[in-house]
């Protein structure tokens, strides 16, 4: 079978494809047949810089989710044909992840997804974005009808997933954008407030919301929270702005009174909220915005165009090969 293989940091040019051998299940892991797998900007930083870390095995396949079909299983609650998403936990990181044609992987980490009627592509964009979307908006921002909400860094593969989730809902929604070439595509999605973000967003911002989700991280975290009704939480989910850490960071004084700072972090999916993630997009029928697709033969084209901001939405590798004879 196909799979790249991380032996050290590397760009994206560098990337290779190998022969290896379909990988065998073992008690509490199974093998899946990848039919296609989104792509995250944290597997570029993954590829670019942690891999040299001396904690990570190596060599390594990258690739924190996909979506396939049970090919070999000892575990009862999986029967080869499943369909199934996987994500995070370490996938792609402390073991193999999806950029293979078959990937061993945990049974925490596989989730089946039966529920379903999106086709291969589609589901492709589902995984790690939806569900930390999902997670973002319910569990941690407990977004309700009509609540307004603000989406700082609204054309990253999340906040679009976020946008759409929120419009269906009935929610008021502002958008931030870097790029002022993305604000039709944010109109589009049902945006009511396109906000272009040149380092002037308290001048732009003249409305205060219940809700904030912030995925430019702690670069704007702070700013952002003066935007907030009394009541109004905030949560941290996104580092799109590559400040990893707040400095000098004092919450009495920081976090405006009467409101609320929390996180989500997604490394801990379960079935239970998978479920209730896929019914919602059943609920809505909601169709994942998709970005460009790619075959896997092209995956160091993929991996550029993601780096670089090349695609709007969720980009997708297509693996399975009936799929990529769909693929331009």
């Amino acid at each position: 079978m196909k799979a790249v293989k991380l032996y050290k940091s590397c760009e994206a040019k560098d990337i290779k494809i190998e022969d290896v051998e379909i990988p065998k299940a073992k008690e509490n892991w199974v093998v899946v047949k990848v039919m296609a797998f989104g792509m995250n900007h944290s597997e570029a930083l993954f590829r670019k810089f942690e891999i040299d870390n001396d904690y990570f095995e190596k060599p390594r396949v990258p690739g924190i989710e996909c979506v396939g079909i049970i090919e070999e299983s000892l575990d009862n609650n999986f029967k080869k044909g499943d369909k199934v998403i996987a994500l995070m936990g370490g996938m792609g990181r402390s073991f193999d992840g999806s950029y293979q044609e078959y990937a061993l992987l945990p049974i925490k980490n596989v989730f089946k997804v039966n529920n379903t009627n999106l086709d291969w592509i589609h589901l492709g964009a589902i995984p790690e974005t939806y569900f930390t979307a999902y997670g973002s908006l319910f569990q941690s921002l407990q977004l309700k009808e009509n609540d307004s909400l603000l989406v700082r860094g609204g054309t990253s593969a999340l906040g679009i997933a976020s946008i759409i989730m929120a419009k269906n809902l009935g929610c008021r929604v502002v958008a931030t954008t870097t790029d002022e070439s993305k604000i039709e595509y944010l109109q589009y999605l049902g945006v009511d407030k396109v906000i272009v973000d040149k380092n002037n967003f308290k001048e732009q911002m003249n409305e205060k919301v219940d809700k904030i989700l912030e995925l430019v991280g702690a670069r704007t975290l702070l700013e952002s929270m003066n935007f907030l009704n009394e009541g109004g939480i905030c949560c941290h989910t996104g580092l799109l702005g590559g400040v990893f850490e707040l400095n000098h960071f004092d919450p009495i004084k920081d976090i405006p009174n009467g409101t609320y700072l929390t996180g989500f972090y997604s490394n801990y999916p379960s079935q239970e909220i998978i479920d209730e993630m896929i019914d919602f997009i059943n609920t809505y029928s909601i169709q994942p915005e998709l970005g460009n697709i790619y075959k896997f033969d092209d995956i160091i084209k993929a991996s550029e165009d993601l780096e670089f901001g090349r695609t709007n939405g969720k980009a997708i590798v297509v693996v399975d090969s009936e799929l990529k004879k769909n693929i331009n």
